[in-house]
């Protein structure tokens, strides 16, 4: 089941660049279409101001992935580190989430659900992984503790048995 397909058409207004300027911080994030149709999410991350992330987000009404074990990516990345991030209902604070390194190329990254595990900030929290039931968002961060630039194109966010 596709979760979300970037397309020339495609309305980006679903899609929320929030980075640590929400704590101070001087990170900068955007998201365009490229030619292809592809999302383009790119920026710079500083520490400088106790910052030191970016993220691109997507939130939508609760929908039913039970039915699947994992989450599948189609991206093209810049050989950087990210995280990719879900949540399973709308008032939970905490996200569960899993890196995956980027190549250059463009990848089909696999992520199992029962992988993703629970964060509030940064931190771990002691609760179970995610239960696979449903996502009400989903997220990519860029946080990896230094400065840099980063551009990760993204295709597909889609789910698998």
């Amino acid at each position: 089941m596709t979760l979300f397909k970037f397309d020339k058409d495609c309305d980006l207004s679903a899609w929320q660049v929030v980075d640590d300027r929400v704590m101070g911080g001087l990170s900068q994030g955007a998201i365009s279409l490229n030619e292809d149709g592809n999302a383009v999410y790119n920026g710079h991350v500083t520490t400088r101001n106790n910052g030191g992330f970016s993220s691109l987000r997507c939130r939508f009404e609760a929908k039913d992935v039970s039915k699947y074990s994992k989450f599948r990516l189609k991206v093209k990345g810049d050989g950087k580190r990210y995280q990719f991030r879900v949540k399973s209902g709308e008032i939970d604070r905490h996200s569960y989430i899993h890196y995956f390194e980027t190549t250059g190329e463009l990848q089909e990254i696999e992520i199992n659900f029962a992988d993703m595990y629970p964060t509030f900030r940064g931190r771990e929290l002691d609760m179970a992984n995610f239960s696979g039931e449903q996502i009400v968002e989903m997220a990519f961060l860029i946080g990896n503790k230094k400065e840099q630039d980063f551009v990760l194109e993204i295709d597909e966010i889609s789910v698998l048995e």
